[in-house]
């Protein structure tokens, strides 16, 4: 959209329903303005209405839909109520990574190789996105394929405290001033705050360590939004891709991790934050900054183009400048409208290429298996995935000086849903049941530290007494651990004790059947995510590294499929931990 945006004072905004038209009132003697501004957030990858892994529409229980081509009809009917000269659009994030076909134009036709234009910037750009800001899974395909995609964007791409490790400069555009004329009166600007997330120092450190560090939110709009007002804009708001719950998944060691909230409460001058990343659904939040005890608004989109936030923002006039006097938001809804069939066509030839990448047949299975009891059981389907994981670091560690230690491997349980069926198995059931972008990394812990890990890891489970009822629905995800924080060893033989507290719950942790001691080193098979400190697993992250040759996981599984030719669990599934109460199993073999 162009930076210049033309309004009319006094001109009506209508309500947030969709179906009736905005009809521009003649001007007021109060001298009002009211705009829109809509956000999206946490697309990954997800173009249109499709779901690559099922090879179907999508759908879910709920019966949302997802996709830009979705949030395009929704932003062109807003457009037409209020009059696009009225609205601004923006994203807080996370577009690059989530897809297969995000992973095609990253790593199978990939765009710093070809030079064609990314299917997520051919549609923001064709749906006119004012701005949008970086997310930390921009980063997971490295800087170059980040560059090239920013370059081919027509909207700036945002992140103020993404900075040079070398100078401390901004890498990316800070922010960007919007302005709105209207008829008869002063213009109208927008100043609009892109922040990133501190976790990418963690989560991409192979990809940013010693090129970029990222700063704490708080610090970096109180830097930067007395800059942006003093720059004459008249509304601010921040484009923030982090969470509004204060936490992080990583410990202290970097700024805090979902600080949207915060910034709204401790830097004055922000009049609503349009947050992502925590894939969650806020039509309207008001939190009272703590300099000024004015109200700031916060909303966020949910994920994957389910959901658009809209905010409605009036303006007066008074002693020659614009002010905000109201605001409100909500989110709307995608499944209520139909796909942009312009979006539909921009996107045919790449959805194509993806579908056919997907449905590529890699190995035979020699019979169907599931991961739908993988968060609580031993299940083999997530046995394959270990048994490629030891093998590739076996290997590599051949003729090193740690070639004798023992190789174990780690594995969550990412995805309920994921099925190898009997018969022909595709990238897309591999892609199912691998569903990030992890690359594999190998590192020595000692007896006490593998330990410490499953400790950890088994909180993931609730307390439940010996001889009380199992209700599958409660046993997993204790305070809030999502299943992907829940991992499992192989190459050793445990028992979860799920009656004890936690802390208290690995038992009889042996090794080729004798006891693991204190001081027994082991080489661990882990991805990148877990090493470099995600979900805050002890340990992992000071450990030395020992194989770091930066496979991708689910190429592995891929490739070693296709050279196996066949998946027959009697050659990798070894059930060796299982779920406990006082000795007895809670589910029978």
């Amino acid at each position: 959209m162009s930076s210049a945006i033309r309004l009319t004072a006094g001109a009506g905004v209508v309500a947030l329903g969709l179906l009736l038209p905005g009809t521009p009132a003649t001007a007021a003697p109060s001298h009002t303005v009211k705009i829109t501004v809509m956000a999206s957030s946490d697309i990954h990858g997800n173009a249109l209405n499709w779901d690559y892994y099922k090879n179907a529409e999508y759908d879910d229980s709920a019966h949302n839909d997802v996709g830009l081509a979705k949030i395009s009809t929704m932003v062109s009917k807003i457009r037409a109520d209020r009059g696009a000269d009225h609205t601004m659009l923006f994203d807080s994030g996370d577009t690059l990574q989530g897809t297969p076909l995000d992973y095609y134009y990253a790593k199978i036709e990939p765009i710093t190789s070809t030079g064609a234009i990314h299917p997520m910037a051919k549609a923001m750009n064709a749906i006119g996105y004012d701005a949008v800001t970086l997310g930390n899974h921009e980063f997971n395909y490295g800087l170059p394929l980040l560059g090239a995609w920013v370059k081919q964007m027509k909207a700036p791409v945002l992140g103020a405290n993404a900075v040079s490790a070398t100078t401390g400069q901004p890498a990316y555009e800070p922010y960007v001033i919007k302005t709105m004329k209207v008829k008869g009166e002063k213009p109208i600007k927008v100043g609009v705050l892109g922040l990133t997330n501190p976790g990418v120092a963690i989560w991409d450190k192979a990809n940013v360590d010693g090129k970029l560090k990222f700063l704490d939110l708080v610090a970096t709009a109180k830097k930067w939004v007395p800059v942006i007002r003093d720059r004459g804009a008249d509304v601010v708001l921040v484009t923030a891709h982090a969470g509004d719950d204060g936490l992080s998944s990583y410990g202290s060691d970097l700024p805090v991790e979902n600080a949207a909230a915060m910034v709204a409460e401790q830097v004055p001058g922000i009049d609503a934050v349009l947050f992502g990343h925590a894939h969650n659904e806020v039509p309207q939040r008001f939190v009272t900054n703590k300099v000024t005890g004015q109200q700031v608004l916060l909303t966020e989109p949910s994920k994957w183009g389910q959901r658009l936030s809209v905010v409605d923002f009036t303006l007066a006039k008074e002693r020659g400048k614009w002010t905000v006097t109201g605001k409100s938001s909500t989110t709307l809804n995608t499944n209520t409208v139909a796909e942009d069939p312009k979006i539909v066509a921009l996107m045919k030839d790449a959805h194509d290429k993806t579908v056919g990448y997907v449905n590529k047949v890699i190995a035979q299975s020699t019979q169907e298996l599931s991961a739908a009891e993988s968060p609580y059981k031993d299940t083999p389907i997530l046995d394959y995935i270990q048994k490629v994981q030891t093998d590739l670091v076996s290997k590599a560690l051949a003729g090193t000086a740690d070639a004798s230690l023992p190789v174990l491997s780690i594995a969550a349980p990412f995805s309920r849903t994921a099925v190898f069926p009997a018969g022909p198995v595709s990238v897309r059931d591999m892609a199912g049941l691998y569903v990030y972008d992890n690359t594999l990394l190998g590192i020595k812990l000692n007896g006490t530290q593998i330990k410490d890990f499953l400790e950890y890891s088994a909180k993931y489970f609730a307390q439940v007494a010996p001889g009380a009822p199992i209700d599958l629905a409660t046993l997993t995800n204790a305070g809030g651990t999502p299943d992907y924080n829940y991992d499992q060893l192989s190459g050793v033989t445990y028992d979860i004790d799920i009656s004890k507290p936690v802390g208290q719950r690995v038992v009889g942790l042996s090794y080729q059947g004798k006891p693991v001691t204190a001081d027994q080193q082991f080489v661990v098979a882990i991805n990148n995510y877990r090493q470099s400190g995600g979900g805050g697993f002890p340990h992992v992250s000071t450990a030395p590294v020992v194989y770091n040759a930066q496979v991708e996981i689910r190429q592995a599984l891929i490739e070693y499929a296709a050279a196996t030719g066949t998946i027959d669990p009697a050659s990798f599934a070894e059930p060796n931990w299982k779920l406990v109460r006082d000795g007895v199993p809670v589910f029978s073999e």
